[in-house]
């Protein structure tokens, strides 16, 4: 009988999070795949686990992925954790999953803390509908392309962010995407936690003089969704009726649809348009 892997979540901070069934789980499983065993080992030793544990990081995830599916194929059970956190969010675990599910092994998650989370619940911004971002990418063309994407983002996004790169990620968000409200959230579930809501302006003069220390995960608003569709109605307006008609027309709609589709955007009868175009 194949073994299963168990995606454990481990403690961000206070180690008062720890779940009884984590500790159940990395108890009786077979091996623990562990993001970095040097930190690991202190949380295990302070829960009094004494499972044997093998490393699996960014640059073995691969390889190693596949010696751990090999172990659960034979039946041993694998469960995987991170440094802090949920295990397959902006870390290593998730090769591993999509490893495991190929081969058709069983994947169950035991849940527990989650910056990501953790942040956005915090915040006092819309929980509703949210994008993470995780961190950005180093490669500057990947960057900008994110932020290029997230300017036109209507919901909540949340992004992780190093203490020595948080001011030069906060005046490049504030040149792409304007004065927001966002929320910073420093050493979540920690000694010193601080969940602070501001704009973008006010937090790049919070930390001008000061260097920030901590983990921090940026809790950022969305555009609004009214604001975009009044500057979409408004950028349509700049045109007259016929050229908005002829602009869907070139692109391939036939005339009805082209009449039809601008009468939606301009928020008028279609009768409007079509006597508009055929006067």
């Amino acid at each position: 009988m194949a073994g299963k892997l168990y995606l454990v979540a481990t403690p961000i901070g206070n180690l008062e999070d720890m779940t009884y069934r984590a500790v159940r789980v990395l108890e009786e499983v077979d091996v623990i795949a562990a993001e970095d065993t040097r930190n690991s080992i202190k949380l295990l030793n302070h829960f009094e686990i004494k499972t044997p544990m093998t490393s699996y990081h960014e640059y073995n995830k691969y390889d190693k992925a596949k010696v751990l599916v090999e172990k659960m194929q034979q039946g041993q059970s694998v469960a995987v954790i991170t440094d802090a956190g949920t295990p397959g969010i902006s870390d290593p675990g998730e090769e591993l999953v999509r490893q495991a599910l190929a081969a058709g092994l069983e994947v169950t998650p035991v849940p527990g803390a989650c910056a990501c989370i953790s942040a956005l619940i915090s915040s006092g911004l819309s929980t509703r509908r949210f994008a993470f971002e995780a961190f950005l990418p180093y490669d500057k063309k990947d960057r900008a392309r994110v932020l290029e994407e997230m300017k036109r983002e209507t919901r909540t996004m949340v992004m992780y962010e190093a203490p020595h790169k948080l001011k030069k990620t906060l005046v490049e968000l504030m040149e792409t995407l304007g004065d927001r409200h966002i929320t910073l959230a420093r050493e979540i579930t920690k000694k010193h936690e601080t969940i602070e809501p501001m704009m973008l302006s006010q937090a790049i003069a919070r930390y001008e003089g000061e260097d920030p220390r901590g983990e921090f995960v940026i809790v950022i608003e969305g555009l609004d969704v009214k604001k975009l569709e009044e500057e979409k109605k408004s950028s349509f307006e700049a045109m007259s009726v016929e050229e908005h008609v002829q602009m869907y027309v070139d692109q391939g709609m036939s005339k009805k649809d082209a009449i039809k589709q601008a009468a939606v955007d301009r928020g008028v009868p279609k009768r409007d348009v079509y006597n508009a175009v055929m006067k």
